[in-house]
């Protein structure tokens, strides 16, 4: 899916695999203006070939990006980024909120993967899964991918890039989740600020969530920009009610 206008075409991707026995699409979304190629978040670890092709799909390449921003720590957000990082035939600025930044480098542990969650995961691997996947799941865990971060972007600024993407602070999902509001297709890339589910938008998973009231007063200041359509990292593209639903879900 992509969206096109003068001043930046923005495409959805879908980045498929099957993990630990069963179908997970992510949806990482890039903005192009013919100057600039912005990618936002990188999908799973050891995705990066998937990532490519998928950009090759839509006439786009790892070769023409000039911008990453990662909007939070999770695995699923940082994973391909050392790769992209590693093949990109030009350099990279990679963007992220000054509290996911320690994080994203490796300089502190991921909130979420403690040495519990570990092991609640090593426990939860289907007797099926081969030895040689297990063991680089857990590698994985032990072992996040780390990158440099070049630029911190802040709660309010708008990137002149692309037609204008406006940052928004969304902590909740995580300290320092941010979305992202891209002004000529009035898309709010959400991250994991919101999802879809069978068609619907609703907030984060409680599940996967630090703090869910922090995270329901981001949804809550959604509602003061001009949103056409919601992309969420899981579960896609949003095109309902969006001012109505923000405003039920808050």
């Amino acid at each position: 899916m992509s969206t096109n206008q003068s001043a930046g075409s923005l495409y959805m991707l879908d980045i498929t695999a099957v993990m630990m026995g069963s179908v997970n699409t992510v949806h990482p979304v890039v903005i192009t203006d013919g100057n600039h190629t912005l990618l936002i978040d990188t999908g799973y670890p050891g995705q990066y070939p998937l990532l490519r092709d998928t950009l090759k799909s839509h006439g786009l390449s790892i070769d023409t990006l000039t911008h990453v921003i990662i909007t939070h720590q999770d695995l699923d957000h940082i994973g391909s980024l050392p790769a992209i990082l590693q093949h990109a035939a030009q350099s990279v600025e990679v963007m992220s909120s000054q509290d996911e930044k320690p994080y994203i480098q490796g300089e502190k542990r991921l909130i979420k993967i403690t040495p519990e969650a570990i092991e609640r995961a090593k426990a939860a691997l289907p007797p099926e899964v081969p030895a040689e996947w297990r063991n680089a799941f857990i590698s994985t865990l032990e072992n996040p991918p780390r990158s440099p971060v070049d630029t911190i972007i802040h709660e309010g600024e708008e990137l002149p890039i692309c037609g204008g993407i406006v940052v928004i602070g969304t902590p909740g999902h995580t300290p320092g989740h941010i979305s992202l509001y891209h002004r000529p297709t009035r898309t709010l890339i959400a991250a994991d600020a919101l999802r879809v589910v069978d068609g619907e938008l609703h907030g984060p998973d409680p599940s996967a969530t630090v703090d869910m009231p922090l995270a329901k007063l981001s949804i809550a200041q959604l509602a003061a920009y001009d949103i056409a359509s919601v992309i969420c990292y899981h579960g896609g593209r949003y095109d309902g009610p969006v001012l109505q639903r923000l405003t039920e879900l808050s």
